[in-house]
């Protein structure tokens, strides 16, 4: 190719002025994207098998008969990998969003909008289930193109009204797994089987959810990740030239032009057949540089690839690459940056992992009751009147008891003697503590309180004793 071509200077930049789906007067090009096929396309339908199965399958797993996983923000009941969160655990929930905003971050630095293509719940249903079904009925792009150019026959009513039947059948499925994540599958069971009178709100969100995702997956498709999606806005803040993006090598490609059969080839690879942009489900030319539209599916790579192959060209003309290392010729390899923000990444998943696993089940407070001072006590002893609360954060009833940890200190809780704390409440009360006189040192003392169920130790608290010194 000729070393003096400058290729940025010859690409026009105004397709940059607006999305890629909408024309100069705000009407929308419907895309009609081409069934991509090849290795990484392949290793995307595994992915997104497996995360289906995940999605799919998480609501209906149970851990000591509680939900694995359940987000009830309308109870403010969360359930993380079968462990409770409520109210009182809103640090946790603080540190996991503010975890998940700096993994996000620091993976778009690095990987660029990779979780979009191969993650993201709205590319893997759209793609690898809506989409292939429309496949299925209708066949590839070009036949859709004709069919919806076509009149109104038996045949195109009957595609057409099999596919949006299906459309929506599979969207009331979603929403009702959608729902499961928030009350759990149990509620959900419970609302179909009693009557629906008794349910009338629960059954209005389901329909109005069931319309929703009819309406992403049928028809707004797309417009979601490049309109709606403020990730692919923040790309454009997160990238830099050394991210790992989906890119076109124009180093190799430039200038473009047509391939004829028997001739030396002086310009470069790219044969100008536009299959990268007929195979882009966002409607880009990939060839245009690194654009917010782009969710690096990676099909624009795989039909490359396949065309490349054909003319007899080497492949990898789309590739994962960063800017720099276009620029340069460099391969991709694993340098200090990627990792030290991997590094990073890991340090963080695992802090929030370790909180998450070593909380505790029982949240207790124990405080002195205001306004009433130490007693002394004809046997010998001073008494300190205490309030407590227990916040039992399992899924079962806890029998709780408390015993003073390194003192010969004595407990008597007031009423029946015993705390019984309901799964997933609080539990309060008041008790005394007796000292010996003759074991006071000073006048305010910590007390270390051991938090047992049937003698099994929970946690402990501090609190403080009051007593005169003489």
């Amino acid at each position: 190719m000729n070393e003096d071509y400058h290729y940025e200077e010859e690409l026009d930049q105004h397709f940059r002025d607006s999305v890629a789906t909408i024309d100069d007067k705000g009407k929308r090009f419907w895309i009609f994207a081409k069934k991509p096929k090849g290795k990484l396309t392949n290793y995307r339908t595994i992915v997104a098998t497996f995360f289906l199965i995940i999605l799919i399958g998480m609501p209906f797993i149970r851990v000591n008969g509680m939900p694995f996983f359940m987000l009830n923000i309308l109870t403010r009941k969360f359930i993380l990998f079968s462990v409770v969160f409520g109210p009182q655990d809103f640090f946790l929930l603080g540190l996991t969003m503010i975890t998940f905003m700096v993994f996000i971050i620091l993976f778009t630095v690095i990987f660029g909008r990779l979780f979009c293509g191969w993650a993201c719940p709205q590319t893997i249903f759209l793609e690898m289930v809506f989409r292939k079904i429309e496949y299925f009925i209708e066949g590839d792009a070009n036949k859709q193109i004709a069919l919806n150019r076509a009149s109104w026959t038996f045949e195109k009513i009957f595609k057409k009204s099999i596919k949006h039947f299906i459309f929506y059948v599979l969207s009331f499925l979603i929403a009702n797994l959608f729902l499961s994540y928030i009350i759990s599958t149990d509620e959900l069971f419970r609302l179909i089987v009693e009557p629906i009178s008794l349910h009338k709100g629960d059954l209005a969100a389901l329909v109005i959810f069931t319309y929703v995702f009819y309406w992403v997956f049928a028809f707004f498709r797309e417009q979601v990740c490049t309109v709606v999606c403020p990730y692919g806005r923040l790309q454009g803040v997160l990238l830099d030239k050394k991210s790992i993006v989906v890119a076109y090598d124009y180093k190799r490609g430039e200038p473009r032009g047509k391939i004829r059969k028997g001739e030396t080839r002086t310009i470069g690879d790219c044969i100008d057949c536009h299959q990268c942009v007929a195979v882009c489900p966002t409607g880009i030319d990939i060839r245009n540089g690194t654009q917010l539209e782009c969710v690096n599916c990676t099909a624009c790579i795989d039909v490359c690839n396949d065309i490349m192959g054909h003319v007899g060209l080497p492949k990898n003309l789309i590739k994962y690459a960063s800017e720099t290392g276009i620029a340069e010729g460099a391969k991709l390899r694993l340098n200090a940056r990627i990792i030290g923000y991997s590094a990073v990444l890991l340090i963080l998943v695992s802090a929030l992992a370790f909180t998450l696993i070593s909380r505790k089940d029982t949240e207790t407070t124990m405080l002195r009751t205001p306004g009433i001072l130490y007693q002394v006590n004809q046997d010998g002893t001073i008494s300190n009147l205490y309030n407590f609360k227990v916040t039992n954060k399992t899924h079962r009833e806890l029998h709780i008891q408390f015993k003073v940890i390194e003192s010969n200190a004595t407990i008597k809780i007031i009423g029946n003697g015993q705390v019984f704390c309901e799964k997933e409440s609080a539990a309060v009360g008041t008790l005394f503590i007796y000292v010996n006189h003759k074991d006071i040192q000073k006048r305010s003392t910590k007390l270390k309180i051991g938090v047992y169920d049937d003698g099994k130790l929970l946690e402990t608290t501090k609190t403080t004793f009051l007593a005169p010194l003489n």
